[in-house]
C-alpha cells in the first residue's frame, strides 16, 4: 500500500503563508504541524479528496458539520432552491418560522430558537439570556471544557502554562471553574458565591482536546439539574458538537434530565453555516429583549439545509446509525491494534470516538495518526472523531486494511514503550 504524496498541498501552504498569517488560522491551522494534506478538490460523501488528488475515509466531517455525507443530494437541492428566491435580503424569510417550528417539534427542550452562525453564537447568547433573566454575573463550567472563542470563555484556557493570546484576565473575572463529574465542587462554588451564579454551561459528556473523552457519572446529572434549580442557576447544555449524533431530541435526552437551554450548531445544517439556541418558555420573553444579531444571520438557504437535514435525520434513524457504524469501528481498531502489540483506547460516544495509543508517547500517537492519514484514513491526532450515515461497511473493511499497514509501519511497540 503507496503511502501518499502531497507535495501540492505543501506547495499551496508555502505560497498562502505569503499572504495569509499562518498559512491555514484557527483550528485548521493543527493540519500544517504534521505530515498530510492541507487543501481538500473535492468532497462526496464520506470523502474527500486533496489537492494531489489522494482520496480519504474522512473520519472528521469538517469536525463535525457533515453528518449526512458531503454534497448530499437532498441537503444541496434544498439550499440551492431558497438560493433561487434569496438568501441575504432586507427582511427574514418563512423559512425561518418552518424551521423554528420543526425544531420546536423535534428537540425536547426546544419552546422558542434563535439562530446564528457558529456555534459560538449561540454559547454566548445563552450566558446573556442567562445572565438578563436572572440579573447575575457569574458562569460556572468545566475545566477544559470549550465553549467557542468568545473572551468569556477564551479567558478560562489561560493558565502560567498557557498563554491565550489577545485575553486578559480581566476577560475571566466572572468564570469560574469545576472538574467533570464532581457536583460536591459545584455546591462549593455556590455556597461561595451564593445569588451570584447565572449560569452552569457545559457539553453533555466531556470532550476536551486532547484528552480521553470522559462519559457522565450515574446520578450526576439529576444532580447538577437538583442544584441548579434550587438555587435559581440556569443550566445550560452545548450540544454544539454532539448534537443530533446522540440524540434527535437533544442529547440531553438520553442522559435523563432537562435543561434551561441547549445550544446547537456544526451539524444542524449539514455543513450549511447555521447556529441554533434553544430554551423553556419561561425564558422566551428575555431573549427576545436581549440584542444579539449578525448581518448574515437571516441567510435563508443555510435555514432550508437544516430543515432538510433535520428531516433527512429523522427518516434514517441517523443517530443509531452512526452509533452502529461507530460500535464497529471502535471494536475493529481496537481489535487490530491488539494484534500489533498495543493498546488502544476509544472513549467518548460511539458517533463521536476519541482515540489515544496507551503506554507510548503523544508523539508516537501522532505518528501512528500519520500513518493512516498518508494512507487514505484522515484521523487527527488531538481531537475526536466524527461518523456519519454515509460511512460505510465498504470503509470500514477499508478502514481495517489501512490501520492494518500504519500498524506495521510504526513498527514493534517495545521500541516505544513509556516507562
Amino acid at each position: 500500500m503507496d503511502v501518499f504524496n502531497t507535495q501540492k498541498s505543501e506547495d499551496l501552504l508555502a505560497r498562502a503563508r505569503d499572504v495569509i498569517p499562518g498559512g491555514i488560522f484557527g483550528h485548521y491551522g493543527t493540519s500544517t504541524a504534521r505530515p498530510g494534506p492541507k487543501w481538500f478538490s473535492r468532497s462526496e460523501g464520506a470523502y474527500f479528496w486533496d489537492i494531489d488528488d489522494n482520496q480519504y475515509i474522512d473520519y472528521m466531517c469538517a469536525y463535525g458539520p457533515m453528518i449526512l455525507g458531503y454534497n448530499h443530494p437532498v441537503i444541496d437541492e434544498a439550499a440551492r432552491a431558497q438560493y433561487d428566491k434569496g438568501n441575504t435580503v432586507s427582511l427574514a424569510s418563512p423559512i425561518m418560522v418552518e424551521l423554528a417550528e420543526l425544531i420546536v417539534e423535534t428537540v425536547d427542550a426546544a419552546d422558542w430558537a434563535l439562530f446564528g452562525k457558529n456555534g459560538g453564537d449561540s454559547t454566548s447568547l445563552a450566558v446573556r439570556v442567562a445572565r438578563a433573566a436572572t440579573n447575575r454575573k457569574k458562569i460556572v463550567k468545566i475545566e477544559e471544557g470549550y465553549h467557542g472563542v468568545a473572551p468569556w470563555m477564551m479567558a478560562s484556557m489561560a493558565s502560567a502554562e498557557r498563554d491565550v493570546k489577545g485575553i486578559t484576565k480581566e476577560d475571566g473575572a466572572h468564570m469560574l471553574q469545576i472538574p467533570w463529574n464532581d457536583t460536591q465542587a459545584f455546591e462549593q462554588l455556590i455556597n461561595e458565591h451564593p445569588d451570584d451564579i447565572a449560569c452552569f454551561i457545559s457539553s453533555p459528556y466531556n470532550h476536551p482536546a486532547g484528552r480521553e473523552n470522559s462519559l457522565p457519572a450515574e446520578g450526576y446529572w439529576s444532580k447538577i439539574e437538583g442544584l441548579c434549580k434550587q438555587n435559581g442557576i440556569l443550566l445550560i447544555v452545548d450540544d454544539v458538537r454532539s448534537g443530533f449524533r446522540i440524540n434527535l431530541a437533544g442529547s440531553n435526552v438520553s442522559y435523563g434530565f432537562t435543561p434551561d437551554m441547549v445550544c446547537f450548531g456544526k451539524a444542524i445544517a449539514n455543513g450549511y453555516p447555521l447556529s441554533a439556541l434553544v430554551g423553556h418558555e419561561s425564558l422566551k420573553k428575555v431573549a427576545s429583549q436581549v440584542f444579539y444579531t449578525g448581518s448574515h444571520f437571516f441567510q435563508a438557504a443555510p435555514m432550508a439545509a437544516a430543515k432538510a437535514t433535520l428531516l433527512e435525520m429523522q427518516k434514517v434513524d441517523a443517530a443509531n446509525q452512526m452509533t452502529e457504524f461507530g460500535v464497529k469501528l471502535n471494536e475493529g481498531l481496537v481489535n487490530i491494534a491488539s494484534q500489533h502489540g498495543y493498546e488502544l483506547s476509544a472513549t467518548g460516544i460511539p458517533a463521536m470516538p476519541y482515540y489515544r495509543l496507551a503506554d507510548v508517547s503523544f508523539e508516537t500517537h501522532s505518528k501512528w495518526i500519520d500513518e493512516c492519514v498518508m494512507r487514505g484514513v484522515y484521523l487527527l491526532n488531538y481531537h475526536n472523531h466524527f461518523i456519519s450515515t454515509a460511512h460505510s461497511e465498504e470503509d470500514l473493511t477499508r478502514t481495517f486494511d489501512i490501520v492494518n499497514e500504519a500498524f506495521k509501519a510504526l513498527g514493534d511497540p517495545a521500541q516505544y514503550k513509556v516507562a
